[in-house]
């Protein structure tokens, strides 16, 4: 304790590089707590449970540009071919393909009147009875549709279907007490009895504000270019994928076959992005944590440097090595403390900002506090080395490099 008002005074008198190196830590504590932040979150979104065997599932999309068919006839006919293909679990037409970034989403109510009822915004799946079974989902409560509940058409609000099933965190969030079975929603106007729950359902957009509140509707809605989603038994699914084109073709070929897609593949796609921002931000992590320690280790040579004199004569009144270590060791923690409490409240200011700004989830206390014990640590590994080396300053050399 008694070496903290000469070092404070040492500190005094040579404050600029003191404030710049505090600066620096302040900036980086700032920086990397809120990357750290972030780089969970991707990672924890990454993670998730998506409800879908993902391995299981491929799609493919279908352009038909012939005329003599009935669009809706054929479709069953895919459907059925598909089925029948050895490997093949399911098959089912689906307006959106899941976690492809690409989908459907209406506000579902309570009520008809919207100025009367709560609503959520929903994504939801145009699917038949086969759609839980290709999805790999199953009931939690209630049942599946029943063939004819299912209805095809283009008139969602004139003759359009009676029954809906949800997730339980749609359930969740527009019933307080979860109790959605048998309750009636409105989507698009049109009243629709809740019959069957499910768990974990992501929605064409996984990282989405709303990516769990998601709806599957008995409704065909076929057109000329519509997607096909098919599960298959793991081993098979390259092989059904390679032949699936061919397949189609046969049943009908005036039509093209793209995007033949496995759902592991459609996601991967679909997070690129964000693995990109994650990979960038641990380089930015890395290189300011570099830079920090590079600045705290030249800072320390540049002090040993010009108190060589101080320090050689110190040893020669009998000073010990280790209190010549523990000389830098505390003028670096002065720094290192006052830089991290400037930096930790930066940090609350840019995160509040990026939640206002971005629509992120607030900071957490926990990854200031852990960047700062991490900044404080790498620190005092930074000038350990330096504070070594002057603690091995013998009297005589001092004296003569006056």
């Amino acid at each position: 304790m008694l070496d903290i008002k000469p070092i404070f005074n040492a500190i005094r008198r040579s404050k600029i590089g003191a404030v710049l190196l505090l600066l620096q830590i302040a900036l980086t504590m700032a920086i990397v707590s809120n990357a750290a932040f972030m780089i969970n979150d991707h990672v924890s979104y990454l993670r998730e449970d998506t409800g879908f065997p993902e391995k299981e599932i491929f799609s493919l999309s279908v352009m038909t540009f012939g005329t003599d068919r009935s669009l809706s006839q054929q479709a069953e006919l895919d459907e059925t071919m598909i089925r029948s293909l050895p490997g093949v679990i399911d098959a089912s037409l689906v307006q959106a393909v899941p976690l492809s970034g690409g989908g459907s989403t209406s506000s579902v109510r309570l009520k008809p009147s919207p100025e009367k009822s709560k609503s959520i915004s929903v994504p939801y799946y145009y699917m038949d009875e086969h759609g839980l079974n290709t999805f790999g989902i199953k009931l939690l409560k209630g049942r599946n549709f029943r063939p004819e509940e299912v209805i095809v058409g283009n008139d969602f609000t004139g003759n359009g279907p009676n029954t809906i099933i949800v997730s339980q965190a749609f359930a969740e969030a527009l019933f307080s007490d979860g109790g959605a079975l048998g309750e009636t929603v409105y989507l698009k106007n049109r009243p629709l009895e809740i019959i069957g729950i499910v768990g974990t359902m992501k929605s064409p957009w996984p990282n989405g504000m709303r990516d769990k509140t998601t709806a599957i509707v008995p409704f065909m809605d076929v057109q000329n270019y519509q997607h096909i989603l098919v599960r298959t038994d793991k081993t098979e699914r390259a092989n059904i994928m390679a032949n699936i084109e061919q397949n189609m073709l046969d049943v009908y070929d005036k039509r093209v076959i793209i995007n033949v897609d496995g759902l592991d593949k459609t996601k991967e796609n679909y997070d690129a992005t964000d693995v990109l921002m994650m990979r960038m931000l641990i380089v930015l992590v890395v290189i300011l944590l570099l830079v920090t320690a590079l600045g705290i280790f030249g800072l320390t040579q540049f002090n040993i440097s010009k108190r060589t004199k101080q320090i050689g004569t110190r040893r020669a009144l009998g000073a010990r090595k280790s209190a010549i270590v523990r000389y830098f060791l505390v003028e670096n923690t002065m720094v290192c403390i006052a830089g991290l409490v400037i930096g930790g409240l930066v940090a609350v200011v840019l995160g509040d900002v990026m939640m206002k700004s971005y629509s992120i989830s607030s900071l957490e206390p926990e990854f200031i506090l852990g960047t700062a014990v991490f900044i404080f640590v790498m620190s005092l590994l930074a000038v350990i080395v330096p504070a070594m080396r002057a603690a091995n300053i013998s009297p005589s050399i001092a004296t003569r490099s006056i």
